[in-house]
């Protein structure tokens, strides 16, 4: 398009110039020729006019008038000639002449959702010793460096070669003639899972850590140190480097790993081993006792990796499975074989509680030195009928007679205590007659007091009573006489009784000097009266 500006001012400018000398007028002539040279000056100049889209970016390559590019350079920063750091944004650009200037548009660099771009300068200072990756910057002032190729090539200190930086989602002016791109996936951290990240650039790590007091200490990293970095990511999606750092995705799941029999599981061949099917299924454990008997112990062992020990084990076994199940299988084998050293068969088979507390205890603190969390250690299913059947066979005899003779026992120990029931009860029966008998005497002996008590207190009442009366007769016959008091006592006592007094009075006569005949005739009739009504009693 340039060029087509400049050949169209040239054009015209020549033709308005030939015309002007078919023009006899001199003056005219002259404006003519001006004429002319403004068309060509407004062709040139429209010339350089360059446009660039608003999803491009504009490369600019000087062709002439400018020092040559300094050796091992390729973008121009001084205004050399060759290819310019500095790029064209979108819109209307002027001065870029066609025989000076080359421009070349390019699309922007897109990185879409879920993807990363790796970077890697072609042009700028040379990288440290021993380092293959550029030094990590904040990605604040990377995006400034790769936006702005001249700032990255002078006062930035940009390094040629992989960059350490990614370039997350988004869109990015950048000159492709310095940066090459390359598209990658995120880093994806599934649930129950960490990433152990090792740096591949940065200064010697310096970080110790140790899980086991007397353990030797694994070196780690820190941010800006080559090495196991210590800090691991969690469940998510990370923009990882995966050239600048290698990635080790380690489960932090809960995992049960079984010594069984059977045809799966774990298989040792010439010192080396291989897996089965199923990692988690591993061959029984065989252990000899200190009585010669040998038999297989079904074990289980649940282990897992705290998130904060996944470096640890990285550095000591590897990411992979593999050398962990060959650490954890050659542990376990020994330590329980170990175990099984010290105690009898029988001893073995009834003491598995104590076994597996103390087996969890060795196989743990072993393991705590990789990294490895042991949460559990299980024994099922001891020995079988061929190895252990007759030795379990004659125990179990035993302890049949044994509990014969308990029960034998426990019977005698019952009868022993039902006669000492019996003879409690009986006594207690005896002690209860024994102390009714006793109340009844006291009962006795106080209702004896009581009837004496009353006795005496009747005697003396009758006593008092017939001194009373005595006294009264005695008052009254000296007042009225003797014979007259004698009567007035029986009419009283007539009265009483209502007895009936007219016959014997009436034929009984008065007495000479002594008694009163009415007073014998009125005790006739009450002795009379007396008797009969004894007799009708």
């Amino acid at each position: 398009m340039s060029s087509a500006f400049l050949m169209i001012g040239i054009i015209l400018a020549g033709m308005i110039a030939t015309s002007a000398f078919r023009v006899p007028n001199k003056s005219a002539r002259g404006g003519i020729i001006f004429l002319a040279l403004v068309v060509l000056i407004a062709g040139v100049a429209m010339s350089s006019v360059r446009y660039v889209g608003a999803t491009s970016v504009g490369i600019v390559k000087k062709n002439a008038l400018g020092p040559p590019l300094a050796p091992g350079k390729i973008l121009a920063t001084s205004n050399e000639m060759g290819i310019q750091a500095d790029v064209l944004s979108p819109g209307w650009h002027l001065w870029y002449w066609p025989v000076l200037y080359d421009i070349d548009t390019r699309p922007l660099i897109d990185i879409p959702a879920d993807k990363i771009g790796l970077v890697e300068s072609r042009d700028g200072l040379p990288l440290d010793p021993g380092q293959v990756f550029a030094p990590e910057v904040t990605n604040a002032e990377f995006k400034k460096m790769i936006e702005d190729p001249k700032f990255f090539l002078t006062t930035g200190n940009g390094r040629k070669g992989p960059q350490s930086n990614v370039l997350t989602p988004g869109k990015y002016r950048l000159n492709p003639e310095l940066f090459m791109v390359t598209l990658v996936e995120t880093t994806e951290v599934p649930p129950a899972a960490v990433a152990v990240l090792k740096s591949n650039f940065g200064s010697e790590p310096t970080l110790s850590t140790k899980v086991v007091e007397d353990d030797e200490p694994v070196i780690l990293a820190s941010s800006g140190e080559k090495g196991i970095l210590a800090d691991v990511l969690h469940p998510g999606k990370y923009p990882v480097n995966i050239k600048a750092y290698s990635v080790s995705i380690i489960s932090t799941r809960e995992t049960i790993i079984r010594f069984t029999a059977g045809e799966k599981g774990y298989i040792e061949q010439g010192g080396s081993a291989r897996n089965r099917a199923n990692a988690n299924e591993q061959r029984e454990i065989t252990v000899r006792t200190s009585d010669g008997f040998t038999f297989p112990v079904d074990v289980r062992v649940e282990y897992k990796i705290e998130p904060k020990n996944a470096p640890i084990v990285v550095a000591k076994l590897g990411a992979e499975i593999e050398p962990l199940l060959a650490k954890l299988n050659s542990t376990v084998r020994a330590i329980f074989r170990n175990n099984a050293e010290g105690v009898k068969a029988l001893d073995y088979v009834n003491q598995r509680s104590t076994q597996e507390s103390k087996s969890l205890e060795m196989i743990a603190h072993e393991m705590a030195r990789m990294g490895v969390t042991i949460t559990g250690v299980r024994i099922g299913d001891v020995g079988d009928e061929e190895t252990l059947g007759q030795l379990l066979n004659t125990q179990r005899d035993r302890e049949i007679a044994v509990q014969e003779q308990i029960t034998f026992q426990e019977q005698q120990k019952a009868a022993v205590q039902q006669k000492e029931l019996s003879k409690t009860q009986q006594e207690a029966e005896e002690e209860k007659r024994l102390a009714t008998a006793s109340y009844e005497v006291k009962i006795a002996e106080q209702d004896k007091e009581k009837r004496i008590i009353e006795a005496r207190a009747q005697a003396e009442s009758i006593e008092i009573e017939a001194t009373a009366q005595a006294n009264a007769y005695k008052m009254i016959a000296d007042q009225i006489g003797k014979a007259n008091a004698a009567m007035i006592e029986v009419l009283r006592v007539i009265g009483e009784n209502r007895i009936e007094i007219t016959p014997r009075v009436m034929v009984t006569g008065s007495s000479d000097g002594g008694t009163n005949g009415e007073t014998v005739a009125l005790i006739g009739t009450m002795l009379d009266k007396m008797v009969a009504d004894a007799e009708n009693e």
